[in-house]
């Protein structure tokens, strides 16, 4: 497996020992990030097996991980109760492959010819991610609208009872107590004008409140023109955070992916510099889309290798750069603070990085999830939301509470494992999708 390696320190042996890169700070960045070592060296595995491999292992993390959390809304401080920690422990450093200095006049690299679907290829595809949301969604229909479409079987008159199991039945779906007592006093408020003058039409008027509720933080991410279009603007960086096991890593592959159909060159910053296997999935991720990634060794400084990374961008003229970070838990605040500094060391190369600060949230985590958005809002200003999972779990309802309590952008929702399982968010086809029940009795 190493043989690359072996051959390599063979001329190697011949030049001045490399220096591990020292502990960024702030006030000598740009001296020690000359001397620091960038990495781009392929996995000598076959990319599907390491990957299979890694997400084998992060799976069985996730799983660990999972067990800390609590279901139900609790003080923040009881939340995702971590274990003892230990120091992140430095690994000998293994030999690299060391990436000569780019000139700033370095060419652009070529972007890869990307098919452009036709109207009717576009119209299957929706129909396609349409019935893929609405498989994903199902746990979450089967707890929340399934659960609501029974309250109404028999009814001939909207009362005082129907309402307050409807609000019931909101609140255990994870909706949320401020989300919940928004719908029901709309709901009210509209019966009372004889605006819904029967459960038939509460029904259709409920789907209404909640699309209502969701459309104004269904917002797509847009890479802006000038960072495509002028030359030294330098690319557009997202800087991707979130707990341990939220799925970070597969969903910086997946947008890689989608930013590639699009036309535009990306470049990966491994800066999950304190868990070895995180560095090396995301050089599977990168040799899988065959774009760049900027690392170093195990426990270095992660300000440090993502300050390469801009660089790096910066000199080739990439249109994206996507930089992980270190999964923290959100009460542990001097991982926040490393955060900060992660943010702050960025804006050293361009003063209006990072572009967007991508939040990756679980939706299993239910109620937690606006604990941890929360925190890390305080720590870096979170500009979207990412919600991953969401096939996985009955508490789905959670969307409505982090849109109404947090008003921050949800650009992009996971419902499966796959590449085009990640999907930007769009509020009608989700509503939909969760009151959708064609097919559901013939599937059963």
């Amino acid at each position: 497996m190493f043989g690359f390696f072996k051959r390599k320190n063979k001329h190697d042996s011949e030049q001045a020992p490399q220096k591990d890169a020292p502990h960024l700070e702030d006030s000598h960045l740009e001296h020690e990030s000359q001397g620091s070592n960038v990495e781009e060296a392929p996995t000598s595995e076959a990319p599907e097996a390491v990957l299979e491999r890694l997400e084998a292992e992060e799976k069985a993390a996730e799983k660990a991980a999972s067990e800390t959390l609590t279901d139900a809304p609790q003080a923040p401080d009881a939340l995702l109760a971590p274990g003892p920690e230990s120091p992140p422990v430095l690994e000998p450093e293994s030999p690299k492959v060391v990436v000569e200095p780019v000139s700033e006049t370095a060419p652009r690299p070529a972007l890869q010819d990307k098919p452009v679907a036709n109207s009717a290829d576009q119209q299957g595809e929706q129909k396609g991610w349409f019935a893929r949301i609405k498989s994903g969604l199902g746990k979450t229909r089967a707890n929340l609208t399934d659960g609501i479409a029974d309250l109404f079987l028999g009814k001939k008159q909207i009362d005082d009872e129907l309402l307050e199991d409807l609000e019931t039945q909101l609140l255990l779906a994870d909706v949320g107590i401020e989300a919940t007592t928004e719908i029901i006093e709309r709901l009210e408020a509209r019966v009372s004008r004889k605006e819904l003058n029967n459960p038939e039409a509460l029904y259709r008027g409920l789907q209404e409140e909640l699309t209502s509720m969701l459309a104004p933080v269904a917002k797509p991410l847009v890479i802006e023109k000038r960072s495509l279009e002028k030359e030294g603007d330098g690319p557009f960086v997202i800087l991707v955070v979130g707990v341990n096991g939220v799925g970070k890593t597969t969903t910086i592959g997946k947008l890689t992916q989608r930013f590639q159909r699009e036309g535009k060159s990306v470049m990966l910053a491994a800066g999950d510099t304190f868990r070895a296997a995180a560095v090396e999935q995301l050089k599977v991720w990168g040799e899988r889309n065959k774009v760049p990634v900027i690392a170093q060794h195990t426990g270095a400084d992660s300000a440090s290798v993502i300050y390469d990374a801009v660089a790096a961008a910066k000199a080739r003229g990439v249109d994206v750069l996507i930089a992980d970070t270190a999964g923290r838990l959100h009460n542990k605040s001097h991982l926040m603070e490393e955060l900060k500094k992660v943010h702050r060391v960025m804006q050293k190369l361009d003063k209006t990085a990072p572009h967007e600060v991508m939040l990756v949230l679980d939706a299993g985590t239910g109620q937690n999830a606006i604990s941890q958005a929360s925190t890390f809002n305080d720590a870096v200003p979170v500009s979207g939301i990412t919600l991953t999972k969401l096939d996985g779990t009955a508490k789905g309802g959670i969307i409505f509470a982090l849109a109404k309590q947090l008003e921050t952008p949800i650009r992009f929702i996971g419902v499966g494992e796959g590449i085009d399982d990640l999907r930007p968010f769009e509020a009608s086809d989700f509503v939909h999708a969760l009151f959708d029940r064609q097919g559901d009795d013939a599937s059963a």
